[in-house]
């Protein structure tokens, strides 16, 4: 054994000896990902051309934990191909902090977790990590959480700021919400999960000149899931409530969702969800259109984005019905999801004319392979089918006989090293 080995290996035993059990976990994600857009997000008018390009995810994942304390610390680089020159000393968007947090062990039934932290809860409507999206999401929170048996209550707490200022700033915090508290109870009886949640927002505007204000929204609802055998289910309903930049709020969201596995292999299931919107001819200030706030949208309503990926915020609302086909065999996994959109609310044509309630279908195929535990590929192809009135949702006057979306993605997550 080499003197340099031996050095580094009585080291880490003395430095075991003299502490506490300790364990260290150091992992790393590399993710790039191509994509072929073609009427991505939005229908394409006829004289624009499609683009390709490929984004690429690198993580560096740090898990300590000692006793009752445990740390994370994740650092991340999200990058398109070709965004700095080859002989460019600087990167683009450098190195981020995607996690920094701290978690104490108060007792066995409270915990508390302070810094940049992923909040995700059930299936991820209303909080989500986004993990489709290259960046993710994670806020600056504190977090006390109560853990009995069968039982979880969460209660969260943000307060944001642009800088560490001197004097109370003249023009609104636009960035992100200026201030969250919420509660989330988590609890299971018999097959049944039930899950609750209250989540207040406050959004800074901007009343009069130099005016600043906090108005408050907020989200509450539950969300059931049941799994028994071959059936499992969900059900989702939320409402919004309160006031956004001196609007009120009135909104409200359902969804549904009931599968089947037909065997080991094969697994069918349908589904609807219904978020409230607004008549393009309703003329009052009321915001009636529901939002999903901080939920992971890419992976509900189609994975073209259409709705509520930076987008159809306000808007008319959306009824999607669609179909989930999942098949299995070793290594791979295909999947099929065809989607039916239409508009709960009124759709209007330029000369303000009702038009019919039906947006479009949206036909998504995805295909995984497993190469091993720690690289997998993913691939996926998507076509919208849209009508007039999506059209007209979307203010595309002109739009592009196909509309459609390509991706091909390889994740690798091999583990650095782990010590106890």
């Amino acid at each position: 054994m080499k003197l340099s080995n031996k050095i580094c290996l009585s080291l880490l035993v003395m430095i075991s000896a003299a502490s506490y059990a300790q364990e260290l976990d150091v992992n790393l994600q590399l993710r790039p990902r191509f994509e072929y857009r073609n009427g991505y997000k939005n229908l394409l008018s006829n004289g624009d051309d499609a683009t390709s390009f490929v984004s690429q995810r690198s993580r560096l994942n740090l898990n300590f934990h000692q006793e009752k304390l445990k740390t994370k610390l994740t650092l991340q680089n999200v990058r398109t191909w070709g965004d700095v020159a080859t002989t460019s000393p600087t990167d683009k968007n450098g190195i981020s902090v995607f996690e920094a947090w701290a978690q104490y062990d108060l007792s066995p039934e409270w915990t508390t977790r302070i810094g940049r932290q992923v909040i995700a809860y059930d299936n991820q409507r209303i909080f989500g990590e986004i993990g489709w999206s290259q960046q993710g999401q994670s806020h600056d929170a504190a977090l006390v959480t109560f853990h009995p048996k069968n039982h979880q209550l969460d209660l969260g707490f943000a307060l944001n700021s642009n800088a560490e200022n001197l004097v109370a700033p003249k023009t609104p915090y636009t960035t992100n919400y200026k201030s969250m508290q919420y509660a989330w109870y988590h609890t299971q009886f018999s097959k049944i999960n039930l899950s609750l949640l209250l989540l207040n927002t406050g959004y800074e505007f901007e009343k009069t000149v130099g005016d600043l204000e906090i108005d408050y929204k907020q989200t509450f609802g539950t969300y059931l899931s049941f799994k028994e055998n071959k059936w499992d289910s969900n059900l989702g309903i939320y409402g919004q409530s309160g006031e956004t930049a001196d609007k009120k709020v009135n909104a409200l969201y359902a969804g549904a969702f009931f599968g089947y596995s037909v065997s080991k292999q094969f697994k069918i299931g349908v589904g609807h969800e219904y978020l409230s919107g607004k008549d393009q001819d309703d003329s009052s200030t009321a915001i009636k259109s529901f939002s999903p706030i901080f939920g992971t949208n890419h992976a509900f309503n189609g994975f073209m984005d259409y709705f509520y990926v930076g987008n159809h915020q306000n808007s008319v609302g959306l009824n999607d019905t669609y179909l989930k086909l999942n098949y299995t065999s070793n290594k791979w996994q295909f999947g099929l999801i065809p989607h039916i959109f239409s508009a709960p609310n009124t759709v209007l044509d330029v000369n303000n004319n009702k038009m019919e309630s039906y947006l479009g279908t949206e036909i998504d195929l995805t295909a995984t392979y497993t190469i091993r535990k720690d690289i997998v590929a993913m691939a996926g192809y998507s076509q919208m089918f849209g009508s007039s009135s999506l059209e007209r949702v979307k203010n595309v006057s002109n739009p592009a006989d196909t509309n459609n979306w390509a991706w091909i993605m390889v994740s690798f997550s091999p583990r650095i090293f782990t010590l106890k």
